[in-house]
Protein backbone atom coordinates (compact mmCIF):
# COMPACT_ATOMS: atom_id res chain seq x y z
CA UNK A 1 0.00 0.00 0.00
CA UNK A 2 1.68 3.79 -1.20
CA UNK A 3 2.61 5.66 1.95
CA UNK A 4 0.86 9.01 2.81
CA UNK A 5 2.60 11.38 4.99
CA UNK A 6 -0.22 14.31 6.47
CA UNK A 7 1.65 16.99 8.12
CA UNK A 8 -0.88 19.72 10.01
CA UNK A 9 1.02 23.02 10.99
CA UNK A 10 -0.22 25.84 13.32
CA UNK A 11 0.31 27.82 16.35
CA UNK A 12 4.12 29.67 16.53
CA UNK A 13 4.83 27.71 13.59
CA UNK A 14 2.53 29.59 11.35
CA UNK A 15 2.86 33.60 13.27
CA UNK A 16 6.81 33.48 13.29
CA UNK A 17 8.09 33.87 9.88
CA UNK A 18 11.93 31.75 10.36
CA UNK A 19 9.82 29.32 12.23
CA UNK A 20 7.59 28.64 9.28
CA UNK A 21 10.17 28.85 6.90
CA UNK A 22 12.16 25.83 8.42
CA UNK A 23 8.58 23.87 8.69
CA UNK A 24 8.15 24.51 5.18
CA UNK A 25 11.72 23.48 4.36
CA UNK A 26 11.41 20.06 6.46
CA UNK A 27 7.78 18.82 5.03
CA UNK A 28 9.62 19.70 1.33
CA UNK A 29 12.20 17.09 2.55
CA UNK A 30 9.44 14.12 2.92
CA UNK A 31 9.61 11.64 0.60
CA UNK A 32 6.62 10.54 -1.45
CA UNK A 33 3.05 11.29 -0.97
CA UNK A 34 2.25 14.16 1.13
CA UNK A 35 -0.28 16.93 2.46
CA UNK A 36 -0.25 19.92 4.40
CA UNK A 37 -2.93 21.24 5.97
CA UNK A 38 -2.55 24.30 8.35
CA UNK A 39 -4.61 26.62 10.94
CA UNK A 40 -4.31 30.41 10.95
CA UNK A 41 -2.53 31.33 14.06
CA UNK A 42 -2.87 34.14 16.11
CA UNK A 43 -3.34 36.64 12.87
CA UNK A 44 -7.09 36.11 12.68
CA UNK A 45 -7.39 37.03 16.44
CA UNK A 46 -5.25 39.95 15.92
CA UNK A 47 -7.01 41.19 12.98
CA UNK A 48 -10.85 40.66 14.58
CA UNK A 49 -9.98 42.44 17.33
CA UNK A 50 -8.32 45.57 14.92
CA UNK A 51 -11.74 45.41 13.34
CA UNK A 52 -13.65 45.47 16.98
CA UNK A 53 -14.79 42.27 16.27
CA UNK A 54 -15.52 40.06 19.49
CA UNK A 55 -13.27 35.69 18.92
CA UNK A 56 -13.85 34.03 21.85
CA UNK A 57 -12.02 30.28 22.44
CA UNK A 58 -13.97 27.31 24.00
CA UNK A 59 -11.87 24.38 24.93
CA UNK A 60 -9.40 25.63 22.55
CA UNK A 61 -12.19 25.72 19.65
CA UNK A 62 -13.28 29.40 18.17
CA UNK A 63 -17.15 30.57 18.16
CA UNK A 64 -17.51 32.15 14.63
CA UNK A 65 -20.19 34.58 14.27
CA UNK A 66 -20.74 36.12 11.05
CA UNK A 67 -17.61 38.96 10.94
CA UNK A 68 -15.48 36.57 12.11
CA UNK A 69 -16.19 33.95 9.41
CA UNK A 70 -15.27 36.99 7.37
CA UNK A 71 -12.09 37.78 8.84
CA UNK A 72 -11.33 33.50 9.26
CA UNK A 73 -12.26 33.09 5.52
CA UNK A 74 -9.92 35.38 4.40
CA UNK A 75 -7.07 34.81 6.33
CA UNK A 76 -7.01 31.45 6.55
CA UNK A 77 -8.02 30.28 3.36
CA UNK A 78 -6.50 34.16 1.55
CA UNK A 79 -2.92 35.40 2.96
CA UNK A 80 -1.83 32.09 5.16
CA UNK A 81 -2.77 29.53 2.40
CA UNK A 82 -1.11 31.19 -0.43
CA UNK A 83 1.70 32.57 1.76
CA UNK A 84 2.78 27.98 2.84
CA UNK A 85 2.25 28.00 -1.28
CA UNK A 86 4.07 30.43 -2.51
CA UNK A 87 6.95 28.90 0.23
CA UNK A 88 6.81 25.25 -0.53
CA UNK A 89 6.90 26.93 -4.58
CA UNK A 90 10.51 28.25 -3.52
CA UNK A 91 11.60 24.93 -2.50
CA UNK A 92 10.60 23.48 -5.68
CA UNK A 93 7.09 21.51 -4.56
CA UNK A 94 4.20 21.36 -6.77
CA UNK A 95 2.11 22.92 -3.81
CA UNK A 96 -1.79 23.59 -4.77
CA UNK A 97 -3.27 25.74 -2.04
CA UNK A 98 -7.29 25.00 -1.59
CA UNK A 99 -10.00 25.36 1.33
CA UNK A 100 -12.85 22.63 1.64
CA UNK A 101 -14.93 24.37 -0.27
CA UNK A 102 -12.89 24.00 -3.20
CA UNK A 103 -13.50 20.74 -5.79
CA UNK A 104 -16.08 19.65 -2.73
CA UNK A 105 -13.18 18.63 -1.04
CA UNK A 106 -14.22 18.97 2.24
CA UNK A 107 -18.29 18.83 3.10
CA UNK A 108 -18.84 20.04 6.59
CA UNK A 109 -22.43 20.56 9.00
CA UNK A 110 -22.99 23.03 11.37
CA UNK A 111 -22.33 22.26 14.71
CA UNK A 112 -24.83 21.47 16.96
CA UNK A 113 -24.65 21.92 20.73
CA UNK A 114 -26.95 21.84 23.66
CA UNK A 115 -25.37 24.67 25.68
CA UNK A 116 -23.43 26.32 23.37
CA UNK A 117 -23.80 28.51 19.97
CA UNK A 118 -20.64 28.10 18.20
CA UNK A 119 -22.10 30.01 15.51
CA UNK A 120 -20.67 29.23 11.65
CA UNK A 121 -18.34 26.59 12.67
CA UNK A 122 -18.56 23.69 10.83
CA UNK A 123 -17.99 19.41 11.58
CA UNK A 124 -17.15 17.08 8.81
CA UNK A 125 -19.52 15.31 7.37
CA UNK A 126 -17.44 13.67 4.01
CA UNK A 127 -13.81 14.07 2.32
CA UNK A 128 -13.93 13.71 -1.55
CA UNK A 129 -11.53 10.85 -1.48
CA UNK A 130 -11.12 10.74 -4.90
CA UNK A 131 -10.43 14.36 -5.27
CA UNK A 132 -7.92 14.22 -3.09
CA UNK A 133 -6.19 11.04 -4.62
CA UNK A 134 -6.08 12.71 -7.77
CA UNK A 135 -4.15 16.05 -6.58
CA UNK A 136 -1.89 13.00 -4.97
CA UNK A 137 -1.25 11.23 -8.26
CA UNK A 138 -0.72 14.03 -10.18
CA UNK A 139 2.27 14.57 -7.92
CA UNK A 140 0.90 17.76 -6.50
CA UNK A 141 1.33 18.40 -2.55
CA UNK A 142 -2.36 19.92 -1.33
CA UNK A 143 -2.34 22.45 0.84
CA UNK A 144 -5.34 22.79 2.20
CA UNK A 145 -7.01 26.06 4.85
CA UNK A 146 -9.16 25.31 7.92
CA UNK A 147 -12.66 26.27 6.10
CA UNK A 148 -15.06 23.72 4.60
CA UNK A 149 -18.60 24.59 3.13
CA UNK A 150 -21.77 22.84 3.74
CA UNK A 151 -23.15 21.83 -0.01
CA UNK A 152 -25.62 24.77 -0.57
CA UNK A 153 -23.25 27.96 -0.03
CA UNK A 154 -22.39 28.52 3.43
CA UNK A 155 -18.77 28.56 3.92
CA UNK A 156 -18.14 27.30 7.97
CA UNK A 157 -14.76 27.31 10.11
CA UNK A 158 -13.46 23.70 11.52
CA UNK A 159 -10.58 23.17 13.60
CA UNK A 160 -7.42 22.46 11.22
CA UNK A 161 -6.77 19.58 13.75
CA UNK A 162 -10.17 17.81 13.27
CA UNK A 163 -9.46 18.60 9.40
CA UNK A 164 -5.96 16.51 9.49
CA UNK A 165 -7.60 13.94 11.29
CA UNK A 166 -10.76 13.40 8.95
CA UNK A 167 -8.57 13.57 5.54
CA UNK A 168 -6.23 11.30 7.44
CA UNK A 169 -8.80 8.64 8.21
CA UNK A 170 -10.36 8.80 4.76
CA UNK A 171 -7.27 8.12 3.13
CA UNK A 172 -5.74 5.52 5.25
CA UNK A 173 -8.73 3.49 2.94
CA UNK A 174 -6.51 3.65 0.15
CA UNK A 175 -2.93 4.50 2.01
CA UNK A 176 -0.99 3.84 4.92
CA UNK A 177 -1.12 7.04 6.53
CA UNK A 178 1.26 8.27 9.09
CA UNK A 179 -0.37 11.63 10.63
CA UNK A 180 2.04 14.35 12.20
CA UNK A 181 0.62 17.26 14.29
CA UNK A 182 3.88 19.73 14.12
CA UNK A 183 3.56 22.67 16.66
CA UNK A 184 6.32 24.72 18.40
CA UNK A 185 6.35 22.14 21.45
CA UNK A 186 8.11 18.73 21.66
CA UNK A 187 5.42 16.73 21.99
CA UNK A 188 2.75 16.13 24.53
CA UNK A 189 3.88 17.48 28.08
CA UNK A 190 3.67 16.50 31.42
CA UNK A 191 4.29 19.64 32.83
CA UNK A 192 2.91 22.23 30.39
CA UNK A 193 5.61 24.96 31.00
CA UNK A 194 8.71 22.67 30.55
CA UNK A 195 9.59 21.34 27.00
CA UNK A 196 11.77 18.92 28.42
CA UNK A 197 8.75 16.88 30.20
CA UNK A 198 7.58 15.85 26.44
CA UNK A 199 6.20 12.10 26.59
CA UNK A 200 7.51 9.82 23.85
CA UNK A 201 4.61 7.71 23.94
CA UNK A 202 0.75 8.21 24.80
CA UNK A 203 -2.30 5.49 25.40
CA UNK A 204 -5.66 6.67 26.02
CA UNK A 205 -5.56 6.12 29.40
CA UNK A 206 -2.79 7.91 30.34
CA UNK A 207 -4.43 11.05 28.40
CA UNK A 208 -7.51 11.07 30.29
CA UNK A 209 -5.52 10.97 33.53
CA UNK A 210 -3.57 14.52 31.92
CA UNK A 211 -6.77 15.74 30.76
CA UNK A 212 -8.42 15.38 34.09
CA UNK A 213 -5.71 16.26 36.25
CA UNK A 214 -5.14 19.64 33.81
CA UNK A 215 -2.09 18.83 32.25
CA UNK A 216 -3.69 18.80 29.14
CA UNK A 217 -5.83 21.52 28.49
CA UNK A 218 -6.93 24.29 25.78
CA UNK A 219 -5.72 24.04 22.36
CA UNK A 220 -4.18 20.97 23.48
CA UNK A 221 -7.42 18.90 24.00
CA UNK A 222 -8.82 19.20 20.46
CA UNK A 223 -5.95 18.00 19.10
CA UNK A 224 -5.01 14.56 21.48
CA UNK A 225 -8.70 14.11 20.80
CA UNK A 226 -8.47 14.10 17.05
CA UNK A 227 -5.07 12.67 17.62
CA UNK A 228 -6.85 9.39 19.24
CA UNK A 229 -9.66 9.68 16.60
CA UNK A 230 -7.25 8.90 13.69
CA UNK A 231 -5.19 6.25 15.61
CA UNK A 232 -8.09 4.32 16.47
CA UNK A 233 -8.86 4.28 12.66
CA UNK A 234 -5.35 2.81 11.72
CA UNK A 235 -3.68 6.02 11.24
CA UNK A 236 0.39 6.39 12.56
CA UNK A 237 0.17 9.05 14.76
CA UNK A 238 2.67 11.84 15.69
CA UNK A 239 2.62 14.79 18.38
CA UNK A 240 5.37 17.42 17.69
CA UNK A 241 7.85 19.41 15.93
CA UNK A 242 8.28 18.42 12.57
CA UNK A 243 11.65 20.62 12.53
CA UNK A 244 12.75 18.39 14.83
CA UNK A 245 11.83 15.15 13.69
CA UNK A 246 15.00 14.82 11.04
CA UNK A 247 17.05 13.61 13.51
CA UNK A 248 17.12 9.64 14.70
CA UNK A 249 16.44 10.22 18.56
CA UNK A 250 13.24 12.37 18.40
CA UNK A 251 10.16 11.83 16.78
CA UNK A 252 7.92 13.24 19.37
CA UNK A 253 5.02 11.99 21.27
CA UNK A 254 3.93 8.61 19.10
CA UNK A 255 0.51 7.26 19.94
CA UNK A 256 0.21 4.19 21.16
CA UNK A 257 -2.89 1.41 22.09
CA UNK A 258 -3.30 1.15 26.00
CA UNK A 259 -1.59 -1.92 27.41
Amino acid sequence: MKELTLVKIGGNLIDDERKLSASLEAFSKIKGAKLLVHGGGKLATDMAKQLGIESPMIDGRRITNAETLKVVSMVYAGWINKKIVAGLQALNQKAIGLCGADDNLILAEKRQHASIDYGFVGDVVAVNKQAVSDFIEQNKVLVLSAITHDGKGQLLNTNADTIATEIAIAMSENYQVKLIYSFEKPGVLTHPDDDASFLKSLDLNLYKEMKENGSINKGMIPKTENAFRAFNKGVDVLIGDLLRMSGDDYCGTELTACK
